[in-house]
Formats: C-alpha cells, structure tokens, sequence
C-alpha cells in the first residue's frame, strides 16, 4: 500500500461506491432490507456524487422513479453507486443504482433504481456562479485489485471533539476487509486479528474512502491491508488518515476454521 498522506495524480482513484452488510436489525418480518433504509442509503451516496461534482454544500430537493425490483437479502452485501446524469444552474440530477451481491456465489440482482434531484447550497460564490457542467463520458476502466467503498461521516460517529471514533473507523475497515476476503474466497468469513495506525484525525461531515486489497492468503487464512482515506467537501483535499492489517478466516457453520480454497 502506499505510504503517501495526500492523494496526487495518477494515485487510486476515489469509489464513488457506498456498500453495507445486511445485516437482521436492517430487515423486515420478511428477512429483507426495509424499504427506507435503502432510500436513505441511496440519498446518501447522491449527496457524495454532487457534492464531489459541484464542490459546494447540497440538499435533497426530491427523489422519484424509485423502482425496487429485487429484495436484498440478510448477509448479502449491498452497493449504492451514482452517476449525474443532467445540471442547470444550481440543481442535478443524480441516478443511483442499488444492488445487492451473494458473497458465496458471486451472484448479483439489480435491486432498486432512482433519481434524486440535489440542490447546490453556495456561500459566497457571487449571484453568477453555476454548477460545472457535465464532464464528458471516458471510456470503461477495467476492474481494480481492490475493494472500494465510500461513505460520509455524521455526528453520531464521532466524539466529544468532534471526530470519528477510532472504533467507527476500524468497524469501516474491517467491512472492506470481510468484503474482499469473501469475494476471493467464497467463504463464510471471521475476523482473527487487526492493527491500524491513526494518522489524522476525521471531522463530521468529511467522506471517506476505504480501499482494501489481498496481500496473501494461507490454508485458511487471508490478509488484507487497508487504507481509509478522508476528504474534505468543499475544497476536495484527500488525505491518508488510517492503515491497518487484518486477517480473516474461513469458517464453517459451528465458526470452525476451515480451508479457504479448494485443493
């Protein structure tokens, strides 16, 4: 991983991919994520889209064509990603994808799709300015070695200072790790052992990028090393803020180690 502490040209570029566990206290009678925590999550990931677009404070103006088509069940891990696709002066339009994924399979389902209009707040930007416009389509990038997740930090997540716990950040971290760790494997997965190193601290209101990669794997046991890095809203600065090392281990239904990959 590297050991910068700012982010530069031609570094990892930042997820614009938000991912949860569903987890029991997420579901309904019916063992399936409930309807508003995946408009919320949704809403979310549409604030870090144009806010990373237009660089300035945003509100949710509205949400429609809100079509849900699959369930996402417990277990399953479900991703949230964006993309603008119109901007007037002050207001975009932001489709958001909602999909959920089988570890142990690999198998992914279109889940739910909308839009939501964000309305750009700015302060002190004179009565003429305006939202960028669109940047022109790039071509495909092929997938990376690596699991990226994004997300934003609230004051609920930090201290009496005003930052993220380390807890918070770790319990992120370890997400990407159990994400990656599972989509090479296939197996159920636990945590055996961490470590991280704090290097900044992370204000509310700040976004987060978690990137974890594979760096070995043994009989049963796989190690991921991970980066989270912060950024701030409107200037865009990204910054390193925390590394750590964990090693996950295939189990079985009892939580007895078992052999990650086949023979």
């Amino acid at each position: 991983m590297t050991d910068h502490t700012e982010a530069a040209s031609g570094e990892t570029p930042a997820p614009q991919t938000l991912a949860d566990i569903v987890f029991p206290g997420d579901t309904n009678h019916h063992g399936t994520l409930f309807g508003g925590a995946a408009l919320a999550l949704m809403d979310r990931i549409a604030f870090i889209v144009a806010t990373r677009h237009g660089r300035v404070p945003f509100v949710t103006a509205s949400c429609d064509r809100i079509d849900f088509r699959a369930p996402a069940r417990i277990g399953q891990t479900v991703s949230f990603s964006g993309r603008p696709v119109r901007v007037g002066r002050l207001s975009m339009v932001v489709d958001v994808e909602m999909v959920a994924e089988d570890l142990a399979t690999g198998g992914r389902d279109l889940c739910s799709r909308g839009q939501f209009t964000m309305v750009g707040m700015p302060q002190d930007k004179g009565a003429d300015w305006h939202l960028p416009p669109l940047a022109e389509p790039t071509p495909a990038v092929p997938a990376a070695d690596f699991v990226g997740m994004t997300d934003i930090i609230f004051p609920g997540q930090t201290n009496s200072a005003g930052a993220l716990f380390g807890g918070d950040a770790l319990a992120q971290m370890t997400k990407a790790a159990f994400v990656a760790a599972s989509r090479l494997t296939g197996k159920l997965m636990a945590l055996a052992s961490c470590s991280g190193d704090f290097k900044r601290r992370v204000a509310a209101g700040t976004i987060v990028d978690t990137l974890a990669r594979v760096t070995r794997t043994g009989r049963s046991s796989t190690t991921i090393e991970v980066e989270l890095w912060s950024e701030e809203l409107l200037s865009g600065v990204r910054v390193l803020t925390v590394t750590g090392t964990f090693v996950m281990v295939a189990v079985d239904s009892r939580n007895r180690p078992v052999a990650a990959f086949a023979a």
